[in-house]
């Protein structure tokens, strides 16, 4: 079917004469509970090509008696609140969606969606929004413009497009959606419903120009700097983004992480260069969090350990002929310890696959390494029930005249089957030489993984149950390095659960076999395990009221001592709602653990009784449409009570040790005061205010005592004043 163009005022009000050519969507249907039902209030939607974009419309009815969330959002919230959402495959191919979503209160969230079903806030994009309400519910209307994401070449004058529309209602958490679609199930992009559209244009030429101040109020003095983004889209098959010298002050502020682990704690990228237009260049793998091209890596430590590498410039193109897309990425670090990277992507669509290759580069010369990482990858949806994902890559790093090369490769397949069931199968080997770690992430390699898991979903529960819907999950798994040795095998039984009340329920359990630690002493020697088991257990209570609520509880064994010595951790959270737009929130975290292993040095280990109390809180408020002011605070006290110190045998025992080793502690502090204040759409003013310090000593105290002192802590105080302004010409 094909829409037609007509002219709409973004004002929220659903004017039937301007929406009288737009496709008109009534069916929508529960997807959590994903049981295909009608919705318990009707929804209607509207989808019209217009010359300045795709808009698309929503009424949701929606009675006196059944609750509407007041609450005002920030952005990219992900609070339980009455909101509709927009995601849209530009493309078609099922590699890449966008996620706009609407909230009652006019708070928006956008996203990026990959790998199915995958979705990413980091991106922030440029497009219109209003809300209005009356007695019998509330309506939105959006304006896409054409030029915010790549997009096929038009064909015969019409354009066409995957579509989901969805609505949540949040005092219940009840979604209903057209198509019946759900990121629950291992297909979500691909059951988009296929919309053809007549076929409009736009170009974009857009340069953000900022100014920065720093005052630094430990270490005394002030500096400046500039510099700009350069956004340049004539067509949806062309897109150039740039930057010239990033000014990438701390305006956002990363949780707190206390890591004394082999593998690196992964971080999320909120830069604006590196999301926009990002999406081509995910190259995932089943392993948690790893990809080819990890863009924190840019601008991360530097080589000689003097601190954050200086981002020169940096520049990308997306692109496409016919079916097939193609992207280039460059970024150069400063002066003589500074790192280049490069990347190059490219991907074709079939009907019902996408093959792709990506290749990285970067260049150390601090470190006289060059690390270059080839991939290919398969994504095969040869019926409804099945997602079959492949990958194969390969790393060659050369330090020094020494060269290292090995590879990866990775099959994960997820069937679909009748009345609720599913089934799933992952392969993983990652090479013991295997590095993409240059540019990319990847937590461990020497990894030979096989798992086999079942799920069973149950949404036609009785009306008396507090649950909407339950999903269980049974999962086998083994895991062996590439020298042959055992890491573990393991049972995971776990249940997920929606509540009638808009919550969230979630528990597991883990039983591991004994296996070895292979990463713990650094290339020094594994170490035998014995077997273990953790329980996980969660529950979120959205607002009710003025209060809303999260706790988490575990309990484990591990160590040397398996099953005999148990640990704990306690997580709770509460926000208190002083208005719609105001709030509070304070929580903790605390954790006790008789055996925890650290690694000293060579193959000498320590065994600590480890005692943990981390105190968060903040506020947020959401001024006016334009204005918000947030306060976060973190402190982390660890003590570390040393039980037994040992060294790793030849065979992998380990074997009592009267070696001197200290017993330390941990004091972290983070605070941040931020107020932004928007300009203009993507333009901003910024004051910040942070403070934060770390220490370390050779002694243990209580975690009381230690908390008081991480106040004290000041290695940084800041005040930074940004100010950015987009000019779009």
């Amino acid at each position: 079917m094909t829409v037609a163009a007509q002219a709409v005022e973004i004002d929220g009000r659903i004017d039937p004469v301007e929406w009288q050519d737009a496709r008109h969507v009534t069916d929508f249907r529960k997807v959590q509970p994903l049981s295909g039902e009608p919705g318990s209030l009707p929804t209607e939607a509207w989808i019209l090509a217009t010359p300045e974009g795709l808009a698309i419309g929503f009424h949701n009815t929606q009675p006196a008696d059944v609750p509407r969330t007041r609450q005002r959002v920030q952005r990219d919230f992900d609070a339980q609140v009455d909101r509709v959402n927009l995601n849209i495959d530009f493309e078609g191919g099922a590699r890449t969606g966008y996620n706009f979503t609407v909230s009652s209160t006019n708070g928006i969230a956008d996203a990026v969606i990959t790998n199915e079903n995958k979705y990413n806030t980091d991106w922030d994009g440029n497009w219109r929004h209003a809300v209005s309400e009356d007695a019998e519910g509330w309506s939105v209307e959006m304006l896409i413009p054409w030029y915010i994401a790549p997009m096929g070449k038009a064909v015969g004058g019409k354009r066409t497009f995957k579509v989901n529309l969805d609505r949540v209602i949040g005092s219940t958490g009840e979604r209903t959606a057209w198509p019946v679609a759900s990121f629950e199930r291992p297909r979500f992009l691909s059951d988009f419903a296929p919309l053809e559209v007549a076929a409009y244009s736009q170009s974009l030429f857009a340069v953000t120009p900022y100014v920065s101040g720093l005052y630094d109020n430990v270490h005394g003095g002030s500096t400046f700097d500039g510099g700009a983004d350069i956004f340049w889209k004539p067509n949806g098959q062309f897109q150039m983004t740039a930057t010239i010298n990033p000014g990438f002050g701390q305006v956002e502020s990363d949780d707190l992480v206390v890591n004394f682990d082999a593998t690196e704690t992964f971080i999320s990228d909120k830069r604006p260069f590196f999301t926009e237009n990002q999406g081509l260049f995910e190259y995932t793998t089943p392993s948690d969090s790893s990809q080819l091209l990890y863009t924190r890596r840019i601008g991360g430590p530097a080589d000689d350990g003097s601190g954050a590498g200086d981002i020169t410039a940096a520049g990308k193109v997306n692109g496409s002929f016919g079916a097939t897309k193609y992207g280039v990425f460059v970024a150069d670090e400063a002066d003589e310890v500074g790192r280049s990277f490069s990347a190059l992507r490219l991907v074709h669509d079939y009907d019902t696959q996408n093959l792709g290759m990506m290749l990285t580069n970067v260049e150390r010369p601090w470190l006289d390494r060059e690390a270059t990482v080839f991939g290919v990858d398969h994504n095969w949806r040869p019926t409804p029930r099945w997602n079959v994902q492949t990958r194969v890559f390969g790393s060659r790093i050369d330090e020094s005249g020494d060269i290292e090369s090995d590879l990866g490769a990775t099959v994960w397949a997820d069937y679909e089957m009748d009345h609720g069931w599913r089934q799933q199968w992952i392969a993983m080997h990652f090479g013991n030489d295997l590095d993409i770690n240059d540019a990319g992430y990847l937590s461990r390699n020497s990894t030979n993984y096989l798992h086999w898991e079942v799920r069973r979903r149950f949404s036609d529960l009785p009306d008396s149950s507090r649950h909407a819907s339950k999903d269980w999950r049974g999962r086998i798994s083994t895991n062996y390095n590439d020298h042959g040795e055992k890491l573990n095998d393991q049972f995971r039984l776990s249940r997920e659960g929606r509540l009638r009340n808009g919550g969230y329920e979630f528990a597991q359990i883990n039983l591991n076999s004994a296996g070895v630690n292979d990463l713990l002493t650094r290339g020094n020697g594994s170490l035998k395990k014995p077997a273990n088991f953790n329980a996980y257990y969660q529950y979120q209570r959205p607002r009710k009221g003025d209060w809303a609520h999260n706790i988490e509880l575990e309990s484990y064994s591990g160590g040397l001592s398996g099953g005999f010595n148990l640990g704990y951790s306690v997580r709770y959270d509460a926000t208190y709602f002083i208005s719609d737009a105001f709030n509070v929130h304070a929580g903790f975290f605390s954790d006790r653990s008789p055996d925890w292993l650290v690694w000293q040095r060579d193959n000498l280990i320590g065994s600590f009784g480890r005692r943990e109390f981390d105190l968060n809180a903040g506020l947020d408020w959401t001024i006016d449409s334009r204005q918000e002011l947030r306060v976060k605070l973190q402190a982390i006290a660890l003590d570390a009570d040393l039980q037994q110190a040992y060294r790793v045998g030849a065979g992998g025992n380990a074997i009592d040790s009267d070696e001197p080793v200290d017993d330390f502690n941990v004091r972290n502090l983070g605070f941040q005061v931020r107020y932004r204040y928007e300009v203009a759409p993507l333009s901003y003013l910024y004051v910040v205010y942070g403070r934060g310090g770390f220490r370390q000593d050779a002694f243990s105290d209580s975690t009381g005592s230690l908390l008081r002192d991480s106040f004290s802590l000041r290695d940084d105080e800041q005040l930074l004043v940004k100010f950015s302004y987009r000019f779009e010409l």
